[in-house]
């Protein structure tokens, strides 16, 4: 029987994603042993934000990949750098989960429209800060770091009226009964990616590739190809406020891109429809007339 190890983050949601992924591979592949190993990175260990860091919940993981101690290696795609490091290529991108953010609040908090002025909002995101402050500026948003459980924590403190997180760590994790809002995406649009797992082999391993791309999801992969080439025709430091969300509306893919200034000042929106087939060229373009409209001033704040 082959043995294919796969690799991840030891987080209890990495953990949880990953066992996900591998029990849908075992349907695809039952003659095939598939042995799951974490591994700790970088931003296991630094918990706090890493600037100018655009790989430090990967670099490790895919070093491993490299090196031959593991054969894939499952991320949160939105973790993910654009580029991919020489020798190794996605091999596959499972069906999303929902992509929105929600929020978790204590008693009489349960709604981000319904917070008093100056409730505390707790959140790890630059992006949901900026996008909160230009919904709402007289909230007061504040750093919050750590894992699922961490945060969920902190509500009974009381140093925080609500905390705000990706449905999909929530859904993935069982805890879907903590949500208290799905926040629309007219208010926080997603990060690029949010939501979607990424699979990544060596470029060179056609077998594993196979076995990966198994399960992979061509109405997610279009989707967040346009995201992601969004994100990259930005050219957008991993600091800078960027949202995008593809949806397939009959046989078009529509993209949104955000960009914002860090206190949320300053909001550009756009979007553009076309082809799915064409969603990288859509995601570029978008970003293209995004820059022209003022956004390259914001992505290199």
């Amino acid at each position: 029987m082959r043995q294919i190890v796969v690799g991840t983050r030891g987080s209890t949601l990495a953990l949880a994603q990953t066992r996900q992924v591998v029990a849908r591979l075992t349907e695809e592949w039952p003659e095939t042993d598939f042995r799951l190993q974490t591994i700790q990175t970088r931003g296991d260990l630094e918990k706090g934000i890493l600037k100018g860091d655009k790989g430090f919940f990967t670099k490790e993981i895919e070093q491993a990949l490299l090196e031959g101690r593991i054969d894939i290696a499952v991320h949160s795609l939105k973790d993910l750098p654009t580029q991919n490091p020489e020798g190794l290529d996605i091999a596959s991108i499972p069906r999303r989960v929902d992509a929105r953010d929600v929020l978790i609040g204590r008693a009489e908090m349960k709604s981000l429209r319904d917070l008093p002025p100056g409730a505390t909002v707790g959140t790890s995101s630059v992006r949901r800060r900026a996008f909160l402050k230009a919904f709402r500026p007289d909230l007061n948003v504040r750093d919050l770091r750590g894992n699922v459980d961490t945060r969920l924590s902190v509500l009974g403190s009381g140093e925080y009226d609500a905390i705000i997180i990706a449905a999909a760590g929530l859904i993935r994790m069982d805890l879907r009964h903590r949500i208290d809002e799905f926040i629309d995406t007219a208010i926080l649009l997603p990060a690029p990616g949010q939501g979607a797992l990424a699979l990544q082999t060596r470029a060179d391993d056609t077998l594993t590739i196979e076995v990966a791309y198994s399960i992979n999801d061509p109405a997610t992969d279009d989707r967040v190809s346009a995201e992601r080439a969004f994100l990259e025709g930005l050219s957008a430091g991993c600091m800078a406020p960027v949202g995008a969300l593809a949806t397939l509306v009959g046989d078009s893919l529509k993209l949104e891109g955000w960009v914002s200034a860090l206190d949320g000042s300053n909001l550009i929106q756009g979007s553009i429809e076309g082809d799915p087939s064409e969603c990288e060229d859509l995601g570029l373009e978008l970003a293209e007339d995004m820059l022209g409209q003022g956004a390259k001033a914001l992505v290199d704040a």
